[in-house]
């Protein structure tokens, strides 16, 4: 989605995005007390992708029918062409509703396919023993996806005849993405049954032995989840983590978007180069975790959660500071370009292999219910609050320095401030994590 629309604008995050993630969440709790795990991971995928077909086939190709006017809107809420403030943003929003739904839609996707189906079914099915051994190669296999959807995007949808051809297109990959989806989903929990004569795996030494039940717990309600996820300290520092990363990459992501702009003014030259990066994104990803592949299995939990967070402070020092200098130059504006996408690039490579894997590895020790509605609302809600709150933060020091780059050293107290928040919650969590897992192992 970031590649149709180029730059999205922050402020979508807010009015749009966490809004959406709130009202997923309520819907998502109130279908797990009442479906099962399979039916309940096709209830939460398909009408998504059915969305995307509809969009391409229905509401795009009609939007012009479908969608007001900005002045149309503007004079229905009484505000005039000059006003600004959330009413101003608002009437945007609205005159451009097709555009915006798509993107809050895509948005909570990207948190939902992997943050939730994915990972959760993983929780079920790897136990802790073996959750160092496998996990490392699950996000490796997922680096492969950016690198195909980048080159798919540069070589093959860019170069339609126009936007219209270039969606159906990406709808295409998509759709077929979708089906592949489920096609896995059942046909792994076809051989678990089979191998196993279980619908999950729930044995915690992963050895052979015979599956232990697991004691029925009192569906909760979504209220009482609530207090629940504010009650537990581990669940809180889990959230603490996805905020963390959440508020620092976006504190860094959307300064390096708006100089990447400047440096490619044109849609399409940005859209290409954006491709590429994904692609050198997802390639990077598979070297790291071919180099790293042992890592958390020999150092351990806490070293991996806290390589991430050491990594973007140290590759952030250049990137800012070629910012602070100033991109008065195109020779300067180049430099930060380019430390900007290192910084970036190796920042969402160390995520990828090191911060998904051990941030996954948190949630098998807990009970059926935390790692159901919990997960789902730290890795929706959490991420679109970290987010949405980086994008207010910066939306707020534009207003007093007149633009992001000004802000930059103000910008950077923040940036590490949270660092330092999110290495204290990864090395408190740590004890608890080794603590659930002896526990565990003993039961």
């Amino acid at each position: 989605m970031r590649l149709i629309l180029s730059l999205p604008d922050a402020r979508l995050q807010i009015y749009g995005v966490l809004p959406a993630a709130t009202m997923f969440i309520g819907v998502y709790s109130k279908m797990a007390s009442v479906l099962e795990k399979k039916t309940l991971f096709y209830a939460t995928c398909v009408p998504f992708f059915a969305f995307f077909f509809l969009f391409d086939a229905v509401i795009y190709p009609n939007r012009g029918l479908i969608q007001p006017s900005l002045s149309a809107v503007q004079n229905t809420m009484g505000i005039s062409p000059e006003s600004s403030g959330a009413s101003s943003i608002l009437a945007k929003l609205f005159a451009n509703w097709t555009s915006a739904l798509f993107y809050v839609v895509a948005e909570v996707y990207s948190s939902v396919s992997v943050g939730v189906l994915f990972w959760q079914f993983a929780n079920d099915v790897v136990p802790v023993s073996q959750a160092k051994r496998f996990y490392p190669l699950f996000s490796q296999m997922s680096g492969l996806a950016p690198i195909a959807a980048g080159q798919y995007a540069v070589r093959y949808a860019s170069r339609a005849k126009d936007f219209g051809e270039s969606l159906t297109r990406l709808t295409r990959l998509i759709s077929f993405s979708g089906a592949m989806i489920c096609l896995f989903y059942h046909r792994a929990n076809a051989y678990i049954e089979r191998t196993t004569g279980e619908k999950c795996v729930e044995s915690g030494e992963g050895d052979g032995t015979p599956p232990r039940p697991k004691k029925k717990k009192a569906k909760m309600s979504m209220v009482e989840s609530a207090r629940f996820l504010a009650s537990s300290e581990y669940l809180r520092l889990i959230a603490a983590l996805v905020l963390g990363y959440g508020l620092s990459i976006n504190f860094t992501d959307i300064m390096w978007k708006s100089i990447v702009k400047k440096q490619y003014p044109d849609p399409l030259d940005y859209q290409r180069f954006m491709g590429n990066f994904s692609s050198v994104v997802g390639l990077t990803t598979c070297i790291v975790i071919f180099l790293g592949v042992h890592a958390i299995r020999i150092l351990g939990w806490r070293i991996g959660a806290l390589a991430t967070p050491a990594v973007m402070a140290v590759l952030a020092l250049p990137y800012f500071s070629s910012i602070i200098v100033g991109l008065d130059s195109p020779q300067r504006l180049r430099v930060a370009v380019i430390f900007g996408t290192l910084q970036t690039l190796l920042s969402k490579a160390a995520k990828y292999a090191l911060f998904d894997s051990t941030t996954q590895m948190a949630y098998i020790p807990l009970d059926e219910e935390s790692k159901v509605k919990g997960k789902a609302a730290i890795e929706v809600l959490g991420s679109r609050f970290g987010k949405s709150g980086g994008s207010l933060v910066q939306q707020g020091l534009v207003l007093i320095f007149g633009n992001i780059i000004n802000a930059a050293p103000a910008l950077v107290v923040i940036y590490y401030s949270v660092l330092a928040w999110w290495v204290y919650s990864a090395n408190r969590l740590s004890a608890l994590f080794h603590a659930r897992t002896q526990e565990a192992k003993s039961e």
